[in-house]
């Protein structure tokens, strides 16, 4: 349900693939994407992108009862992303939504398709968002906007996203992964030292 891809000039795409249920993320999923970005330290860029018409659903609903809403893979796979080195992107096919807000704030960057939208609807469902999130929605697009997510559960859209600065771009479907692979192709041809040093002076 997680696919790598591993191009010749080093950038990975990791793609979840498991439309027919929004890839929503169940534990072992989770397991695999932490996985792949802790060994992600010899790429050059990262992609991350799903498959269908959604990007992910958030927690599979079946997992929740099996302690997966606690569980520390979440902030396993935001914080290995977080740590990487290289130039990472979150490429956006459709919506994102709850536990999966984690690794696309973990990205660098985030470029979605028209009609993304992005809510996070712990309140409503009685849980607690993972540790980081909060604190890296924030410092994204602001204290007072992070709360209409978080409290107010607003599901917020790809022109409202674009203008708080969720959202960095946007891209048509048939063009997301190029416009993506276009974004990081200074990066790729940089050396690692070199692209690990200027995405360390860009940390807030």
């Amino acid at each position: 349900m997680i696919e790598l891809d591993k191009s010749n000039d080093g950038l990975w795409t990791v793609t979840l693939n498991r439309p027919d249920k929004a890839n929503s993320l169940t534990h072992a999923m989770l397991t695999e994407l932490a996985d792949i970005a802790e060994a992600a330290t010899e790429a050059r860029a990262l992609v991350l992108t799903g498959r269908g018409k959604a990007f992910s659903a958030g927690m599979d609903l079946e997992a929740a009862q099996s302690g997966l809403p606690t569980d520390p893979v979440w902030e396993r796979l935001s914080g290995a992303l977080t740590a990487l080195p290289c130039l990472t992107i979150a490429a956006l096919n459709g919506t994102v939504a709850g536990g999966a807000m984690g690794m696309v704030l973990a990205c660098d960057l985030r470029l979605a398709v028209p009609g993304t939208k992005a809510f996070y609807p712990v309140m409503k469902l009685g849980f607690l968002p993972q540790p980081s999130d909060p604190e890296r929605l924030a410092r994204l697009i602001g204290p007072s906007r992070a709360r209409m997510i978080l409290m107010a559960g607003q599901k917020i859209d790809t022109d409202t996203a674009l203008h708080w600065g969720l959202f960095d771009r946007l891209a048509e479907p048939d063009a997301l992964l190029s416009t993506a692979r276009d974004l990081a192709t200074d990066a790729l041809a940089a050396t690692p030292d070199h692209a690990a040093r200027i995405k360390h002076l860009c940390r807030p």
